[in-house]
């Protein structure tokens, strides 16, 4: 398993992270269990949650996805060989907060929460999960400007943060779902106050939908602020189950409604075309997928998820797989035709 830099932080992720927002809705604890188990004897020492996991996120099962981790980390006694990352939530889940916007009150409630449950003084990596304010993020088109102050909200965010980094509650930060301004706002914030500098940005990036590669692929590389990138498989689109309009039973699209930009036409005939690539070339439409992911100089880590022991390992075999030249090209002739159908 490849290693790479947290950031400017010093601290050694593996290529692969272990996403972890089924358990508590489509995996039990022992199944959780399992899937940890396994992932660390392959190699991987990083693993991501969020405070409003399990997702889709209800108020009857919000929590749960910690406190399978923290009682893994009690039962095992591995705490110390992961670098564990979550995420305080943002506005708008009325069950959490009452859907406040995150400020200092917030994130310090947040914090002590997911600590509780996982059982833990401590979290390696802790990420704001969604900005405050209105902008692009979770599939939205379009950008109408509103008058706000959102710098206000980032600075008193960070200012947040660097008190749990020097009381060693956290020891890096990072965001998600975020934008350039937010990116380069965070990171002037930090140079100008004196205040901790983001280490990684979580957000969506497959074949499907390479919308990162315009503004923020740069800023990744140039800052140093490294992607977390989640959904590598489109909810499993990419994966070649739901071909042919079939609807598995347990498969995230089929059950939850909110997830069907993954399967709009534009991409279910690019998906066909990436499947069918996959297939000409005697590979994985999974591994491909994923390995492509796992091939960009602005990744930090690909965060995979399964819901099966199976689809656990043929994800994580995606590390092993250095997609051909001839292959690479096929995908970039499919992406001018049909490109990012998917945001």
């Amino acid at each position: 398993m490849k290693m790479r830099e947290l950031g400017k932080t010093g601290i050694s992720v593996s290529e692969i992270c272990l996403g972890t927002m089924t358990w508590g809705e489509q995996n039990t604890q022992a199944e959780a269990f399992e899937q940890m188990d396994y992932a660390v004897s392959r190699g991987i020492n990083f693993f991501d949650t969020a405070e409003m996991y399990p997702v889709p996120p209800i108020a009857e099962t919000q929590g749960k996805t910690e406190e399978y981790m923290g009682e893994w980390f009690r039962q095992s006694g591995r705490r110390r060989e992961i670098i564990l990352a979550s995420k305080a939530t943002g506005p708008g889940n009325l069950h959490i907060r009452e859907g406040r916007p995150l400020g200092r009150t917030a994130i310090l409630e947040a914090i002590e929460g997911s600590l509780t449950r996982l059982q833990t003084d401590y979290i390696d990596l802790y990420q704001i999960h969604w900005p405050n304010r209105a902008t692009n993020f979770f599939g939205k088109l379009g950008y109408q400007h509103s008058a706000d102050d959102a710098e206000q909200h980032l600075h008193e965010i960070l200012e947040t943060l660097s008190e749990l980094v020097d009381r060693g509650v956290i020891k890096a930060i990072g965001i998600s779902n975020e934008t350039p301004w937010g990116m380069m706002s965070y990171l002037n914030l930090a140079e100008q106050y004196g205040l901790p500098r983001i280490a990684t940005i979580q957000n969506p990036y497959s074949l499907l939908n390479r919308t990162f590669e315009i503004g923020l692929a740069e800023m990744a590389i140039r800052e140093d602020v490294g992607l977390l990138a989640y959904s590598p498989l489109a909810f499993g689109m990419l994966s070649g189950k739901y071909r042919n309009g079939a609807r598995p039973v347990d498969g995230r699209i089929t059950l939850f409604e909110r997830f069907r930009r993954y399967s709009n036409p534009q991409a279910v005939t690019a998906t066909e075309a990436y499947v069918a690539l996959a297939e000409r070339h005697n590979l994985s439409p999974t591994k491909m997928a994923l390995a492509f992911v796992n091939s960009q100089a602005f990744l930090t880590s690909n965060i995979i998820g399964a819901t099966t022991m199976a689809q656990l390992e043929e994800n994580i075999d995606s590390a092993e797989l250095e997609l051909s030249e001839e292959v690479m090209q096929g995908i970039a002739d499919i992406h001018e035709r049909i490109p990012n159908p998917a945001p």
